[in-house]
This record gives structure tokens, C-alpha cells and sequence, in this order.
């Protein structure tokens, strides 16, 4: 399997920190001490799904019940442009950050907006997933690849070229670079592959290629049949074929995209005991038993993968540069808008 490196890109933040101080940040790295005792309030920014994300706070509260959590979730590019805003102001709000990819908290750690924190649960993680300063951890193994509507589709494709065919012209569905995050990340990883690259998206544009806000978008679209293919992160795709619908998720031939959902804590946390404790849950093994029920390849060592995902070892990963895709995050998305009209 080749080295990964995981990362996408996020929006640029120097801007909105000159006149922020940030010099405290990333101080500490005392773990928490258990669940015991913990108590206040918590604000969790995420771009997981609304479901999935009450239920990792619920299972947490369990075990912590004096800790009251608020969720703001919605697409990595909106909860990132949150925060930015949020700082630009002096203060923000998230305590602990969870979104698509490991470069969105390369950027906060370059601008000293994340704490240190090595929590022991990540030494059951394989340190390719960790960051070495303790800013983050991944938290699951995601990639994406094709989804397809079987009641349409008799002849399952088996490449990323099927969605470029005059055979499918008009009838596939992708989630926008500028919501998703894990679109984003596809869009920097797949324009510097050989046999994709630029040439790639403008023929996606060619062969009339709808363009839609999310992952979850391009579910429901390529479900109900609206679209006969779709791109996706892979865990979507399996969920809802588990549960019925009539699709089925390709592994594209020439290898996936792979993000991993990091999380990390503010440096300017009010309650660092409580995210801590949070961060812990996340990568325990009750945390990680908890994303396997909902579906997700876990990033936990010895904790099975749902029916239907393949796990990191079967996979072939397209990887770039995580240094490359954050300094040409903003040109990529320009010239992706180029393409499409957006």
C-alpha cells in the first residue's frame, strides 16, 4: 500500500488572525482524568452528520453527564469560515473541532489556534494519523468512490472514466469543493494523478456532471434515481445500501482519495478537562465501536470495519502532498468555479 498523506485544504485564515493574540496556544499536554468529575459546558464544531454527531454526544453524556455540549454541524468550508469569523471577532466559540481532513488542522496549528493534547487513547492509532505535536488525531477512515442507483444501472462501472462516457452524459451528481471538505480534498488529490488530473473535472463539466452541495446531496439524488451515478464518501454509500436502498459503492479502479475526520481542541477552550475527556471518548474504544455501528471504518486498532466498507489495507490510495494542497487550495478552487460556473 502506498504512504498516505492525508490532508485536504481549507480556507486561509491569516487574514482574519494579525490582530488576534494567540500566544498561549497549543500549551498544554496533561490528559484529562477520566470521566470522572468532569463537568461545565462544551460548544462542538463538526461537519459530521446531525445524527451521528447527537449520538457521539449522547454515548459521551452517558459517562458524563454533568457536561452539556451544543453542536454547530454543517460542511467542513462552513464550519472552518465559522470560525474564521469567530476569531477575526477575539473569540472563538468551539471547544472541539471535528471535520473531514488532517491539512484543515495543519492550518489552525500553523496559526496557533489548536491545544496540545496526546491523548492516550491515540496510542492504539497508528501514528500516521496522529499528528506529532498532539494538535490532532484521526478519528475514522473514509474514502470516496462511485455510488450507483441498481435499478438503473445493470453494468456496475469500474473506473473514474465511467462518469466521462457519452454512455452517462447528464446522469451523475458530485458534492462542491466549496462545501464539502472532503471535496475539497478529492478535487486537490485527483487533479495531480496521472490519467486524471485537470482534464478530468473539465470533462466531468463536458459530459454534464451535476454539481450539489454535499455528500448527502448526492445520496439522495443517486437513491431515488434523480441520478444514475454519483461520487461519494464511501460510508454514505454502504449505510444506505445496508438499509435497503438500491445502490451499490465502486472502488474506482485507479485507487480513492482517503480523509480521516480528525478532531482536536481550541486553544482558547474555557474547559479543557471536559475536551479532553471528549477527545478521549472519540478514539476510545467505545468511541470507535460506536463510529463502526454507524457505519465508518474505524481508525482504532482492532475494531472491525461495517458490512460493506473495505478496510484501509484493501484500498489502493491516491495521496498528494498535504504542503501542496494547502498552498493551492484557494487557485484549485478558483479554477475548479472556472470550470463549472460557480
Amino acid at each position: 500500500m502506498k504512504k498516505i498523506f492525508f490532508g485536504s485544504v481549507t480556507l486561509c485564515l491569516a487574514a482574519f488572525l494579525a490582530a488576534c493574540g494567540n500566544e498561549e496556544a497549543g500549551s498544554s499536554t496533561e490528559p484529562a482524568e477520566g470521566g470522572a468529575g468532569v463537568s461545565g459546558t462544551l460548544d462542538f464544531y463538526t461537519s459530521q452528520p446531525d445524527a451521528d454527531a447527537q449520538a457521539l454526544v449522547d454515548a459521551f453524556k452517558e459517562q458524563n453527564p454533568e457536561v452539556d455540549i451544543s453542536i454547530f454541524r454543517s460542511g467542513t468550508e462552513e464550519v472552518v469560515s465559522k470560525i474564521q469569523a469567530e476569531n477575526q471577532g477575539g473569540n472563538i466559540q468551539a471547544d472541539v473541532l471535528l471535520v473531514a481532513d488532517s491539512v484543515t488542522f495543519e492550518n489552525f496549528k500553523a496559526e496557533e489556534l489548536l491545544l496540545a493534547y496526546e491523548s492516550p487513547e491515540a496510542e492504539s492509532i497508528d501514528e500516521a494519523f496522529v499528528d506529532p505535536d498532539g494538535m490532532y488525531a484521526g478519528t475514522k477512515v473514509m474514502a470516496t468512490g462511485l455510488i450507483v442507483n441498481t435499478n438503473e444501472v445493470t453494468e456496475l462501472p469500474d473506473s473514474w472514466n465511467a462518469l466521462t462516457e457519452p454512455a452517462t452524459k447528464g446522469q451523475a451528481v458530485m458534492p462542491s469543493p466549496l462545501y464539502s471538505g472532503a471535496a475539497a480534498y478529492n478535487l486537490g488529490v485527483m487533479t495531480r494523478q496521472d490519467g486524471l488530473g485537470w482534464e478530468y473535472y473539465e470533462a466531468l463539466r463536458a459530459n454534464d456532471i451535476t454539481i450539489t452541495q454535499g455528500n448527502g446531496a448526492v445520496l439522495e439524488s443517486v437513491a431515488t434515481g434523480d441520478q444514475n451515478y454519483g461520487i461519494i464518501v464511501d460510508y454514505l454509500a454502504a449505510r444506505a445500501k445496508n438499509e435497503g436502498s438500491p445502490v451499490e459503492l465502486i472502488y474506482p479502479s485507479e485507487g480513492v482519495p482517503v480523509i480521516t475526520e480528525p478532531v482536536g481542541i481550541m486553544a482558547n477552550t474555557e474547559n479543557e478537562e471536559a475536551s479532553k475527556a471528549f477527545v478521549d471518548f472519540i478514539l476510545s474504544e467505545e468511541g470507535q465501536t460506536l463510529a463502526s455501528e454507524q457505519g465508518y471504518t474505524p481508525i482504532r486498532e482492532g475494531i472491525e470495519a461495517p458490512e460493506g466498507l473495505k478496510t484501509l489495507d484493501e484500498m489502493t490510495i491516491l495521496d498528494a502532498e498535504a504542503v501542496e494542497l494547502l498552498e493551492t487550495r484557494d487557485e484549485d478552487k478558483a479554477k475548479f468555479g472556472e470550470i463549472f460556473g460557480q
